[in-house]
């Protein structure tokens, strides 16, 4: 195995500094590619989904849970399969407590085309909270293209899709998949994904940090336990 050189801590504050440079042109270039994802335009979501979940039927809008914006996890579960995707599975490992992204006004939930009888017994072996839902019988995996059929055979493919409501309508914001979703887990960087971002004053376009009439993002985190919902 090929391991870094060993030099003294002087030379190493030297090579650290140079990279720092580099990191921080990559930050402000995320920073941009974050604001130039806000400016998307959006798609309303016509078509009335319905879901299975812990409480049953549910429709797109009741994954909100009263709140203004959703990402929606595309967790790949086919319905002849035994136990969900490895991969998607370490993903949600990697999800932090649901309660930072609800004070920003975002929900968040997992949905498979697995029916639900399916869903709850692998859920309740991985240990997870999160909300899941079954599309099983529905389009919503094929209209947000992570069910696919390539060569007349159903295939699955992981994906993230980021919704925002104004009241009763519902909008598509954005999607990713396979390695775009690489690095992603954290508040900060679901929260980047969304139309409203970390609702943080210094975030383009204005005016977006105060959609949900509270202090600005930063200013709103808590102990976990601390949240009014």
């Amino acid at each position: 195995m090929s391991l870094p050189e060993i030099v003294s801590r002087e030379q190493w504050r030297a090579a650290r500094a140079e990279l720092l440079v580099k990191e921080k042109t990559v930050t402000r270039a995320r920073d941009a590619l974050n604001a130039e994802r806000r400016g998307l335009p959006m798609v309303e979501v016509e078509e009335e989904y319905v879901f299975e979940g812990g409480d049953g039927k549910a429709t797109l809008l009741d994954l909100f849970d009263g709140r203004l914006q959703l990402v929606v996890y595309h967790f790949m579960f086919a319905p002849e399969w035994d136990a969900g995707c490895r991969s998607c599975s370490g993903f949600l490992d990697q999800i932090g407590h649901l309660a930072h992204l609800a004070a920003r006004g975002t929900s968040f939930a997992a949905v498979s085309r697995a029916p639900y009888p399916k869903i709850l017994p692998f859920k309740a072996r991985m240990g997870w909270t999160v909300p899941w839902y079954s599309s099983y019988g529905g389009d919503f995996n094929r209209d947000f293209e992570v069910t696919l059929e390539r060569d007349g055979e159903l295939v699955e493919r992981p994906g993230l899709s980021c919704f925002l409501r104004d009241r009763d309508r519902i909008f598509h914001t954005y999607s990713t998949y396979e390695r775009g979703l690489d690095g992603l887990g954290s508040t900060t960087s679901l929260l980047d994904l969304t139309a409203l971002g970390r609702q943080e004053e210094w975030e383009e376009p204005k005016g977006r940090a105060s959609a949900l009439g509270a202090p600005a993002g930063s200013e709103r985190i808590r102990y976990h336990d601390e949240y009014d919902d």
